[in-house]
């Protein structure tokens, strides 16, 4: 999960405690491990890069790519066209 954009850092923490909870004190199966990053001070171009060219999981392979968008205006076509720029 990446997180981009007005407090990031915010939807990083609560997938990582989401995460957490699901499994309470034990250990996090590899399968079920969910890396997050944040990307507060990039622009977007530069987050959807690292998205299609970095991000990887140590044991599932990632097939598809789910973008969601909060904010108070749509901008789907816009979206999509970075990210297949990036």
């Amino acid at each position: 999960m990446m997180a981009w954009g007005f407090n990031c850092s915010s939807w990083d923490d609560s997938v990582d405690i989401a995460n957490i909870e699901q499994f309470k004190s034990a250990d996090i199966p590899e399968d079920q491990f969910v890396m997050t990053t944040w990307h507060p001070d990039k622009p977007l171009s530069e987050a959807f890069w690292f998205c299609k060219n970095c991000a990887s999981h140590p044991v599932v392979q990632l097939k598809r790519t789910v973008v969601i968008h909060v904010a108070g205006e749509e901008q789907e076509k816009e979206l999509l066209t970075a990210y297949r720029d990036a």
